[in-house]
This record gives structure tokens, sequence and C-alpha cells, in this order.
């Protein structure tokens, strides 16, 4: 104690205010303090609150449970809505806007106002919203909210400006687009059908005009009644009374016929002159059996008509297949003439929509794609061609292709990378798309001036790594990586292979690249760690594969009558990992009583193999089985290409690896790194028991463990005085080792680094002891110092089943009994590169699914119960980040040398000064000495980064090697030699004198110290309720700031050095584990994360781009002339109706029909009146540009009028003239002459 006392006096001598044992650590919440120092420093910061603002910027990948889909042909642009409320509205390559309702109300449906730059959307609370499209960031105009009756169906025919809306009760109501006020004109269900009817008809599933006659609208019913109304007379034509179920209606364009899909799978076309029964009825899918009777077969969902002048017409649908095939994929059916294509679709169809020429619904339609809306996919199929090829999608909507497991955001990359890679991985696109260009390709969109090179990388759960060029705003696929290739592919029944089936074993972790070096790493499940070097040539390699035995020594497993009245027994000896080296240890690498010991998860590929041009790896690392435990995952990673090293850790300790010579240079325990300089004291340990039953872990498989990494989503740790009044729970957190306390009932217990309010669930323990007990009673014995906890060990599982960002769910404990009986799928949680997991016991099913138990996914609670409050106290001390940099290991050191800086999640920061040879030749020979300095640095919470500024407060880089082929020929006049490119802190402050500042942040704090004395210069208190997730320290115009994102949604910005907040922004109220794991930022004041299974969301935090942000988005409308009609001919026009005659507004309008219930709907003004007119005026083209356009196109049309008349009058005098002439000749002739 009088040890540990010391180290803290030595600490707050230079930071009274920020005192490490006392209850108020620096100062008050959003207060920095300044320490007196031992020296001035005097840095002019120029980043005020002015230069920050938050926002989003542009969301990318596949709509979420998309719903709904429309199409506006002449400004061709696509527009999809969600279950979640949101609308995507696609044109162009960079045409991609997204919307969404603030009530969160799925959308049933859309349609565009064609080519008045409009969109009305119907939405599942029965609300129907007008959207206007003539700005770059749409805004609701209008919204009309239905009190009474639900929403079925809506339509609006081509430039009418009234909407009409079938509701659930049978009834079409109709809506003015213009002001958004219903009309009186209502057509009730009980005078569309026949009086004599005894049953309701059901919702309106269909409402359509003739393409004959306007005046006429055929009203679709869900249980098979069709009715045409005429509008103007007020009564229905004709009834039609179907026994199947109809599920949607297509015209024939002449208006003489239409057809309708069913719910037994058959199609009927009926026909105007005789609608007694249809004129032809079809099964297209069922085939008739040998009894003579049809097979039964799935609904259709929907089919379209659609004619064409050279050729049969098109009949397309989705659905109707035969139930008896089981296991046949969702399909979409073309039938063209006799010809019958079937197109089978990876996922469930929503919505279809066919491409015509023509907006008209009266002529001939020329369909020439279908756009096809998946459940997770968009494709349009070329219609034109008859093998119906598939057009190349320019959006990143495979976002999601592989569940997405981490992602980086690279701003201000070298400019050369994204050429380079695109090249790379331009060779491996897929091939057999349509010639044809993208069919959508509305809007436009311009390269903005404030654009630089930005890098996306996503991990995903099968292995792969894809590298997306997200510059201005845009994202497009780069270059995709797989690091299974690797591995050998694991074979079921073969040793541990046999536990890999149906799993992820090479799900990705984390990622680090430096761009510079181009130098890769990844980090996998399995716990291994994969380098990779940049080539422009294939080359033959062999793969060099070191193994790591980062695992303390395992503790006994004590039953719970052992250990009730004794929460703090310790066991004696400490021992730090060992390091393995090559050749990797074969699967039957056991001890005599089976327990795996010293072998890695995965087997590396040991024979030479060819790798095409691109990220080659260069080396594995694996951490290896102790003692029948598996390795625990990787919870931090810094490379540094300068240096030639890796550091890496986890809940264990801290490896570094020489990746030049391939060697292990460091592997010890975080208990050995302080040395003499532990800041708490240390127990003994008690003399081994005997090990119980640790065969039985193993027998049981991967499904009994869990993560054992340091605690993130999680509220954070007491402060100093709760850790020293608690000093024999600190004594147990650092002397133990992670194994099993395991009782004769045990359950599996939630990880301890998962701090969820789930203590006794169905009377399941979830407390981290894993002894049995009853709903309600306490776990521990309570002591005069508050609840203790002994400590608690199943190991993790390496890999389980990867899941998605998004589709983190707490699932309830398993009994040891169901282990192994059903393929359950443990969820990827990584957050700062730890890894923690969850079982779902009744999850069998090993494909990646929509439904992932959205109630628990999108939330996680915090409990400050006292069993929480030791959960806090009692954890393993891991590894949390690592950063190398040119730093002072020692206060007595007058140059900077390499340091490794290690923080661990009790707020520890360490220290490690390293040698290494600067000569090349030396560098490839000599080795590299590394050695812990004891130097200690303590902050509040788990440390999650570090940053170091020069004395004038610029960012010093860390250095890095220059790009070298390796594989590239060789030149002799020029020898290939390392490039180093150094930033001392030294080299640019040589008035300021020696030293540099070094960022510390943590989940709670943030602090600035003087190296070398170590001295606290400044403290900020970030959070008391929260906790922080993410920290970076990132540029933002022209100068540093210290950007976090905390548990509780809140962004905020910190200057620096002193540490005074900039912004401080609530952005998300709700936030969840697939925000909270992807969420990072860059520099230029951008951030990204997951906002949904398959989209990324870019923000900003930058006042200058939120400035620019509308110069650099799309324009959704674009002035086009709409395409005039057809000319119908004399004939038609005379015999074909008076279609063109019909007004809707005297029919309609208040004067005719009168006001409609007040009670019925309500009308509520949209926002984007006033400020959608503001956003537009300040993007590049206006509302004046508009005007301007727009009366240009006016004068234009004039100027053709003009023409016209001037046509007409000149043939009208030539008619005149020969007339004349005409009567002349024939005047004085007899009528027996001609």
């Amino acid at each position: 104690m009088k040890k540990f006392r010391k180290v803290l006096d030595g600490l707050t001598t230079s930071s009274p205010g920020g005192t490490i044992g006392s209850p108020s650590c620096g100062s008050a919440a959003g207060t920095p303090t300044a320490a007196p120092t031992p020296k001035e420093i005097d840095v002019q910061e120029t980043l005020v609150s002015e230069n920050f603002q938050l926002c989003k910027t542009v969301r990318h990948g596949f709509p979420y449970q998309p719903t709904a889909l429309a199409f506006d042909p002449v400004q061709k642009i696509l527009a999809i809505g969600s279950r979640s409320g949101g609308v995507r509205i696609l044109g162009r390559p960079g045409v991609d806007c997204y919307c969404q309702h603030e009530s969160g109300a799925a959308v049933l449906q859309l349609q565009f106002l064609i080519n008045e730059g409009a969109l009305v959307t119907a939405c599942a609370d029965d609300t129907l919203h007008l959207w206007n499209l003539r700005q770059r960031r749409p805004a609701v105009l209008h919204s009309l909210k239905f009190n009474r009756e639900r929403i079925t169906f809506c339509h609006l025919p081509f430039q009418s400006k009234w909407l009409y809306v079938g509701t659930e009760r049978g009834n079409t109501h109709i809506v003015n687009i213009e002001s958004f006020i219903l009309s009186g004109y209502v057509i009730m269900w009980n005078k569309a059908i026949e009086l004599s009817t005894k049953t309701h008809p059901g919702p309106v599933v269909h409402l359509s005009d003739s393409p004959k006659d306007e005046g006429k609208l055929l009203i679709g019913f869900e249980s098979g009644t069709i009715v045409q109304w005429d509008l103007r007379a007020k009564k229905a034509d004709f009834r039609i009374y179907y026994d199947e179920a109809i599920h949607s209606v297509s015209w024939h364009h002449e208006g003489k016929q239409f057809m309708c899909s069913h719910s037994d799978g058959s199609l009927t076309l009926w026909n105007l002159r005789n609608t007694t029964r249809p004129f032809q009825v079809t099964f297209p899918h069922g085939k008739i059996q040998k009894d003579g009777r049809k097979e039964s077969c799935k609904p259709i969902l929907k089919v379209e008509y659609k004619t064409s002048r050279s050729s049969e017409p098109f009949v397309i649908f989705s659905g109707g297949l035969s139930y008896d095939k089981a296991g046949r994929r969702p399909t979409l059916t073309i039938m063209h003439g006799k010809a019958i294509t079937v197109l089978e679709m990876d996922y469930p169809i929503v919505e279809f929509m066919v491409l015509c020429e023509t907006p008209y619904n009266n002529e001939v339609q020329e369909p020439y794609a279908v756009v096809v809306l998946l459940e997770k996919d968009l494709i349009v199929v070329d219609l034109t061609q008859s093998n119906f090829p598939v057009f190349e999608n320019p959006y990143p909507m495979d976002i999601h292709e592989s569940p997405v497991t981490c992602t980086a955001y690279f701003a201000d990359c070298p400019p050369d990378i994204i050429p380079i890679l695109y090249s790379i991985g331009a060779k491996h696109k897929k091939t057999g798309y349509s010639q044809k260009e993208w069919p959508i390709s509305g809007g436009t969109w311009t390269l903005g001036s404030h654009t630089y090179p930005e890098i996306i990388i996503t991990g995903h759960a099968d292995g792969s790594i894809k590298f997306w060029d997200a510059s201005a705003i845009t994202l497009q696929m780069l270059y995709k990586l797989k690091t299974s290739k690797v591995f050998e592919k694991p074979k079921p029944g073969e040793g541990r292979a046999a536990e890999l089936v149906e799993e992820d074993p090479f799900a990705v972790q984390m990622v680090s690249w430096c761009p510079q070096s181009r130098i890769f790493c990844v980090v996998g499940i399995s716990a291994h760690i994969i380098l990779y070097r940049f080539s422009k040539y294939d080359a033959n390699t062999q793969i060099v594969s070191l193994e790591v035995r980062l695992q303390c020594e395992s503790e006994d497993v004590i039953s719970p009558s052992e250990n009730e009245n004794n929460p703090c027994f310790s066991e004696q000896g400490s021992h730090s990992p060992q390091p393995h080296h090559q050749h990797p240890a074969s699967p039957g690498n056991r001890t005599p009583e089976g327990i795996k010991d010293s072998i890695p998860c995965l087997k590396v590929k040991d024979r030479v193999v060819r790798v095409p041009p691109g990220y080659q790896s260069e080396l594995v690392i694996q951490l290896l089985w102790v003692d029948g435990e598996p390795p625990q995952q990787i919870t931090s990673l810094d490379i540094n290409s300068a240096y030639g090293l890796l550091a890496f850790g986890n809940c264990n300790g801290v490896a570094v690896v020489d990746y030049l010579q391939k060697t292990i240079l460091l592997c010890m325990s975080t208990l050995d790194l302080y040395g003499a300089a532990d800041p708490y004291q240390r127990l003994t340990r008690s003399p081994r028991r005997n090990r119980q039953s640790t065969s039985e872990f193993c027998m049981r498989g991967l499904s009994n463990f869990y993560s054992d990494s340091k605690k993130r989503i999680r509220t954070s740790y007491q402060s100093l005085t709760e850790l020293t009044d608690n000093q024999q729970s600190i004594d147990m957190e650092r002397s133990k080792s992670p194994t099993s306390v395991k009782g004769p009932g045990r359950k599996l217990s939630l990880p301890t680094d998962l701090k969820t309010d789930l203590d006794h669930v169905n009377g399941h323990c979830t407390s981290p002891t894993s002894q049995p007990c009853s709903a309600g009673k306490p776990r521990v014995p309570m002591g005069p110092e508050g609840p203790r906890l002994t400590r608690r060990g199943p190991g993790r599982p390496p890999f389980r089943k990867a899941q998605s960002a998004a589709c983190m769910e707490i699932s309830l404990p398993v009994s040891h009994t169901e282990v192994g009986h059903a393929s359950r799928r443990a969820m990827l949680q990584q957050l700062h590169g730890v890894t923690m997991y969850s079982h779902d016991e009744h999850h069998t099913t090993a494909s990646y699914c929509w439904s992932e138990r959205e109630s628990r996914e999108n939330s996680f609670s915090r409990s400050r119960s006292s069993s929480v409050s030791s959960i806090d106290r009692d954890t393993k001390e891991a590894v949390t980040t690592l950063q190398f940099g040119e730093s002072y290991g020692r206060k007595s050191d007058a140059l900077p040398t390499p340091c490794l800086w290690v923080g661990t999640s009790l707020g520890v920061v360490l220290l490690i000064p390293m040698s290494i040879p600067t000569d090349q030749e030396e560098r490839m020979e000599e080795p590299v000495t590394i050695g812990p300095s004891g130097a200690v640095l303590m902050l509040k919470g788990s440390v999650l980064r570090f940053a170091f500024l020069d004395l004038v407060g610029a960012l010093i880089q860390s250095p890095y090697e220059v790009w070298r082929d390796l594989n590239a020929p060789e030149d002799p006049d020029r020898p290939r030699r390392r490039k180093l490119v150094h930033f001392s802190p030294s080299s640019s402050q040589d008035a300021c004198g020696d030293g540099h500042l070094a960022v510390v942040c943590s989940e709670r704090q943030a602090k600035v110290f003087l190296m070398p004395s170590q001295s606290c210069l400044f403290v900020h208190n970030i959070t008391e309720s929260s906790f922080v997730l993410r920290a970076d320290v990132v540029s933002v115009c022209n100068s540093v700031c210290l950007a976090c994102f905390c548990a509780n949604g809140h962004v905020m910005t910190l200057s620096l050095p002193s540490l005074r907040p900039l912004m401080d922004v609530n952005y998300l109220p709700l936030t969840d584990m697939r925000i909270a794991r992807t969420f990072c930022f860059t520099n230029g004041g951008q951030a990204l994360y997951l906002s949904s299974p398959t989209e990324i969301q870019r923000i900003t935090y930058s006042q200058e781009m939120c400035d620019n942000l509308q110069e650099m988005l799309g324009e959704l409308f674009t002035p086009i002339e709409t395409p005039e009609a057809q000319n119908r001919g004399f004939l038609k026009g005379f015999f074909g109706g008076n279609a063109h005659t019909f007004d809707r507004e005297e029919l309609f309008g208040e004067a005719a029909a009168g006001k409609a219930s007040r009670s019925l709907a309500q009308h509520i003004p949209g926002q984007g009146g006033v400020e959608g007119m503001k956003v537009a005026a300040s993007g590049a083209v206006g509302e004046l540009a508009r005007a301007r356009i727009a009366l240009d196109e006016r004068g234009q049309r004039l100027g053709e009028l003009e023409e016209r008349t001037a046509l007409m009058m000149t043939s009208a005098e030539t008619f005149s003239k020969h007339a004349h002439e005409l009567m002349l000749k024939c005047k004085d002739k007899k009528w027996y002459q001609f």
C-alpha cells in the first residue's frame, strides 16, 4: 500500500486538479484544468466552436428491409421505400438521396408525379406525404393523415392532380395533390358492388383508369370482385365476381382487355365485351397431374401486361410456382409469345416494375427493362435481348454480401492508391452483363471542388475485405481480398476441424492499414493475424507462420462450496506467456488426456502458393490453445512499417513481432510489463489445487466458452478511489488467470465484458461466478466493502458464426445439455477490436437472415446494480490500445527513441522503449531490443486512443516506410533499399525546445502529458453518466482536435492541447451495438457507421463541409420536356371515345363534389416549403436558376409556336391559292364535262 501511495503521490505532483486517488479526478465534467508545468507551453489554438456542425452527408448500400418501388419514366429516377420509413432515390451514379419519414412508419407505396419533381408516399400509419424533389435534399410539402380508414392502394394518373386512394374498408377517396385536401367525391364500397351482394368485397387492392377512357376507374377488391366505375355517371359499368382472390391487375394499352393475377397461381384475361367469364385462364407453372387435376400453385403476387410494336406482348409476373417443388428459389417469369423464361432470384421478390418507353398508358408500351427489388438486392433485367441479361449495377448494393463485421475510414489518402487498387480489382470483375447503359440515368451530378481521395474498408464474416473508393461522397468498390485463402479448408470430422462446420472461422475482427507503405494487417476471429504487402506482380510465395503462446497459467476449477466463504482466494505464482515459433503443430498434438495444447485454431497452407497481383500474404501469426483452453481473442493491434514491427495484445498480455526477421521479440503478460512500477498491491496466490474436469470443457466443444476480452459496452470503471477502497478485488484482477469456475449444475453465463441488465432472467444466473442460484437471491457474500465476485473463467470461443455488425443480440444462457444438439449462431460483437459473444440456441439455420431479434438488437442497457458493479471491479486487465511512435520511454531520456505505448482496460498507460538498428543490413540481421521502462500513467476508464503533438500543437505522424514492390524486377543500377520517413518530435520545433505532448483518451477522461517529464498538463472529464465508445485525434480546418462518440449518442470534439469542449451534439438518441461497433472518425471532419446491416451512413462534423454539401450532392430533378402523346388518328379519335375531354376538376372540385368530412383526414403542412426554398437557393442550381431555365423554355416554346403559326399561315395561303385556281378552271365547265 505504501508503494501504491508513492506512485499516486508522484503522479499527482504535476496535476493537482487531476489527483488519481481523488473522487473528483480532474475538474468538474466539462471544465478542463491546467496544472503547474515545468515549462510554459504556448500553443496557438485556431479551432473554435463555429468550425463544427454535425449533419448527415450520404447513405450508401442497399436499403434495409425494402417495401416499395417506383420509377419516373421521364426523369428516369428510381425510388425505394423501406420498413423503417426511409426512401432512397437513385439516378445516375452519384445521384443518390436518402429521405426519412419522421414517424418511422413503413412505406407501403410510392407514386411519382411524373416529370413534376415530386413524390407521393403512403405509409403504414395511414398518412400520405408529398415530397418536393426539386431540391438537393427533398422535404415534405404536405401530409394527409387518415383517421378512420387504413390506406391499402394508391393510383395517380399521368398528368393528373387527383390521387385515387383505396382503403381497407373498400372505399375509394380522391385527394388533390396541389392542396393535399380530400375531395368530397367518394366511391363507397356498397355503391360499387350490387345491392344484392351479402358479403363485403374486402380491401381495395387495385385502382387504375382505363387507357381508353380516363373517366372510367377500374377498382379491384381482394375477394375477387372487379368493378369499372363511371366517374361522370357515378355508377358501375360492369361488375366481375371471381372465385379466387386478386393480387394485381394490368391493362392492355388499347383499354379493351386487362389481366389479373390470383392467389391460386392463375392468370385471367378479361375482355370488356363480355365480362361474365374470363376470356382466358392460364396456370403458367401448374402442370396436369396423372389424375387429371392441376397442381396447386403459389399466388402470383403481381403481373404486368406490356405490348410491343415489333414483337409479341410481354407478360411478366412473380410467383406462381407449384407447391410440390420445395426449396426452389423465388422466380420472375417472362412470357414473350410462346417462349417462357423463368429467372431464379437469390432472395424473395419484394416488388418489380417494367420500364417502358412511353409514360402514356394508351400507347404501345415498348418495354425495355424490368427492375426487380429483392429483399437484399436490386437487379435490372434487359428485355431487349433474347437471353435477358442483367445490367451491371453501378450502385454499391453488395456491402452486405457477407455480413459486415468491422469498418475503417481513411481520408486524404495518397492520390496514387485509388487508381492502382482499381486497376487490380478490375481484373476480377464478373462478366456476362448487358452491354447497354444502366437505364436509371436521371439527375445530374458533378465532381465538387472540395474532394480528396477517401477509402473505406469493410471486413466481413466470411473473411473477405473490401476496399471502397469513397471520394466525393460516392462509393465504388475498388478491390476485394479473401483472407481465407491463406488457410487450408477445414474438413468435417477431422479433429479440430469438426468444430468449424457451419461456422465462420475467418471472420474479420479488425484491420490496420498504412496507405503510405501499403502494409495491411487483418485480425481474425480465430485469434490470428495476417500481414499483407502490396505488389503489382504475381508471385509464388511460401507463407511464413508464427505461433504465439499468449496465455497465462490456468487457475483451478473451484466448486461453489469451496469458495463460498472465501471470495478472495488466490493462487501462487505468476507466469508470462511463452512464444512458440514456426512449424504449425498438427491437430493431433494433444496431451494423453485428450486436452488440446500448443495448436492453433486454423492450419496455414504449408506449400508454395501462387498469388495474383494485389495484396499478398507474407506472415501469419496465430495464438495457440493452452491446456484445453482456446486462445483469447486479440483486442488491440498496431503496425509500423518504418520499424518493421507489429504489436498486438489481448486480455492476457502483449506481444511484439519483427515481421522483417519473422521473429517474436516480446511476449509478456500485462502484469509483468509493470515490473517495479506496478501501482497495485498484489496478494500472493494460494497453492494450486488439482485441476477438475478440464477435459469436460474440451468434450463440450466451443459452445461453452464466452468472450473473456475487456469490457466495452458497459458503464466505465469506478473512480480510482473505488479501486483503492476495494484493494483485494484489484489484486485478484491482476493475479488470476483465465480459467473456469464451474459448479455441478453450471449454466453458460454471459461474459463479464458485456454489462447488461440480465442478472436474473428466467431463473438463469448470468453473473460471472457461473454458480447455480435461484432468481432473486444474492450471488456472492456481501462484505463491508460491498459485493465481491470470484474470478469468472470460461474461455472464449476463438470462432463462432459471425454476424453482421447490425445483428447484435443478447440471448439467454444455454444449458450445457443443449450443446451440440443444435447449430447455434454466436454473434460477432467487436468493439474497439474486442469481440464478445452470446448464443442463440433457437437459431438453427446457417444462412444470414434479416430477422435478428430486432427488439434486442436496437438497445443495450447498463445496470448500476451491485452485481454489475462487481463485474466492473472483477475483470482481467486487457491490452486495449497500442501505438508505435518516437517518444521518451523514461523521464531521463534526452532524445526521442522508438517506443510502444500500451493502454489497458484499467486505465493504465505503459511505455516500452525499443532499440532498432538503423542500417538496412544490420536491421535484417541484428535483433531489436525491447525493455519495459516501468513508466506508468493513469486515467479513469479503459484507454482508447493515443496521439502525439509537437510543442506547437501540430500532429506528429507515425514514421513509415515508403512503398516498394518486392516482386518488381531487380534493377542493378538502382538497388532496392528501404526508404524511411520519420517525424521526430524535435524536428519541427528547434526554437521550442525538446519534448512533445502525448494525448491519451479513455472511456471517461482525456489527458495531455508533457514528455519526457510525464507531467499532466490538461485533464478533461469527458462524461460522467456515460462512456466513450470511439475516440480519435483528427485534423479539421488545418488544425487538430479530439473527436469522441459516447454510448449515450453524443458526438463531441475537444480542442488540443487544452481540451476545451468545442462541440457536443446529441446525435443518436438511441444507440445500439451495431453503431457502437462500427463508428469511426477520420480526418476532414468526417465519420461513418453502419446504420443498418446493409447501409453505411456517413456524417460530417465540419462546418466547412456542411456549407459545401449542397454543391457535392446530386440534383434529382432536371428540366425535361414531357414527350408528346402520339397522334391517335382521325378514326381512332372519333370512334375511340372522349378520353381527352374528361375534366377531373369539374367532377372532384369543391364546387361540384363539396367538402370531405373533417374527421376523415387531417391535413398537416410540411416543413419543406420555406426551408426547401432556402436549401435549394444555396445550391449550384437554385430557384432563380430554375426560373431562368423555365423562362428560357417558355421563350423557346413561344418561338416554336410562332414558327408553327407562320408555317400554318403559309400553308393556308397556298391552299387558298390552289383552291382559287381550281375554281377558275372549273367555273365555265358544264356538269357533264367533269
